[in-house]
């Protein structure tokens, strides 16, 4: 059996290559243990290499920044059976201003929008915390603006069946596997920018069971398969502020307490037989490059 593993970054983007490269490893070790040859593209040319390789290969899996996801993934899902989010799905979630209109519209709570003085000013199709900051400016083109919210900054990391797609008759109905809700460390930038440092998992914070709720009803509205990464900040409510619809830093974290492994989840998820739950043995910090400390 082979798998296709296609990172953006480490080819292609020297400023989040190390934590593309830390995302990568711990996805392929995980094929590699559970006896697949593992795949990866070898030339900056991420299309060429997709079109090159995915068709080989048994099943496959692309993780890029969001802009870039929906593109990628729609030529994988031609060659080869998709392990991750559809997508029609990831384009949804790539422009951050429909998704949160979306998930407002179902009920779920997403910052205001912004009002006078500071506010989070962000990137219509962005990528995690790139381009985001904390400011009083208003939004110049390509972005938008909120409203910014005080709260702990968490994240709930799951994988979903397969739901809709090029491989929907696989659809069986089953709820989305929670894998951890994870602890993310957010600073700030002299300028107000955002900068994501890491986190911790597991973490087992207060309304716990009410915060992985909004996360796997997020999840469900937008449509996401395979693995994603709902980030949440809870304060006087449980604020969803973004939706990764692809394998995100804290799967390093994850795989490292983790008794099953993430290849055999997301693989089985692809066709409709995602697990019931996983098991977490211990506790880790992880830094936004892959690095582990066991606490």
């Amino acid at each position: 059996m082979k798998v296709f593993l296609a990172e953006y970054s480490v080819c292609n983007d020297p400023e989040l290559a190390p934590e593309g490269a830390a995302m990568l490893a711990a996805i392929s070790e995980s094929f590699e243990r559970c006896g697949y040859d593992v795949v990866t593209p070898e030339s900056p040319d991420f299309e060429g290499e997709i079109k090159r390789l995915a068709p080989e290969c048994d099943v496959g899996l692309v993780i890029a920044p969001d802009h870039l996801l929906f593109r990628y993934t729609h030529l994988l899902e031609g060659l080869t059976h998709n392990i991750g989010c559809g997508s029609m799905n990831a384009a949804v979630c790539a422009n951050k201003l429909r998704a949160a209109d979306i998930l407002s519209r179902n009920g779920i709570a997403v910052p205001p929008a912004a009002g006078v003085g500071k506010r989070v000013v962000k990137p219509i199709m962005g990528c995690g915390a790139l381009g985001v900051r904390l400011t009083d400016e208003e939004p110049g083109a390509g972005e938008f603006a909120q409203a910014y919210v005080e709260g702990e900054a968490l994240s709930v990391s799951l994988v979903g069946s397969r739901v809709t797609g090029n491989v929907c008759e696989f659809y069986s109905g089953a709820p989305a596997l929670l894998l951890a809700v994870n602890q993310q460390e957010i600073a700030f930038a002299d300028d107000g920018r955002f900068l994501y440092l890491g986190g911790e998992t597991p973490v087992h914070p207060d309304h716990e069971e009410e915060i992985v709720d909004v996360a796997v009803r997020t999840m469900n509205v937008l449509g996401c398969q395979g693995y994603a990464g709902i980030d949440v900040v809870v304060g006087k409510r449980i604020y969803v502020v973004d939706v990764n619809p692809r394998p995100t830093t804290s799967l390093v974290g994850i795989a490292a307490v983790m008794e099953e492994e993430i290849a055999d989840i997301l693989v089985a998820a692809s066709h409709g037989e995602g697990a019931a739950e996983v098991h977490l043995s211990g506790r880790v910090r992880f830094d936004k490059d892959g690095g582990l400390h066991r606490l």
